[in-house]
């Protein structure tokens, strides 16, 4: 399978490179964060040792400091995550 070509790829798989390079706070991290157990269990090996303990929230502050529509933009993420998600499931599964 090729992750590259699942949606919201773009996004998630820096951010995956990121944890694995021991950066935590990089919104492609954040967001591997928030659906950490979901990945693995679709078969992602994720480094759990570097993902922050509330990425939520972390995600939602660093969104504010850096744009005017933080919660519309969180939102956007949290929609590519979860297409992510139920792409990597459907290949696992299959």
């Amino acid at each position: 399978m090729n992750l590259n070509e699942l949606p919201g790829a773009e996004i998630i798989l820096p951010g995956l490179s990121d944890l694995q390079n021991g950066e935590s706070n990089t919104i492609g991290a954040l967001l591997i964060a928030i659906a950490s157990t979901r990945l693995t269990e679709a078969g992602l090996d994720i480094p759990k040792d570097h993902l922050s303990p509330e990425p939520e929230l972390t995600l939602y502050a660093n969104l504010q400091d850096q744009r005017d529509d933080a919660y519309v933009y969180y939102n956007a993420l949290l929609n590519q995550l979860n297409s992510f998600c139920n792409s990597l499931e459907l290949n696992y599964k299959y």
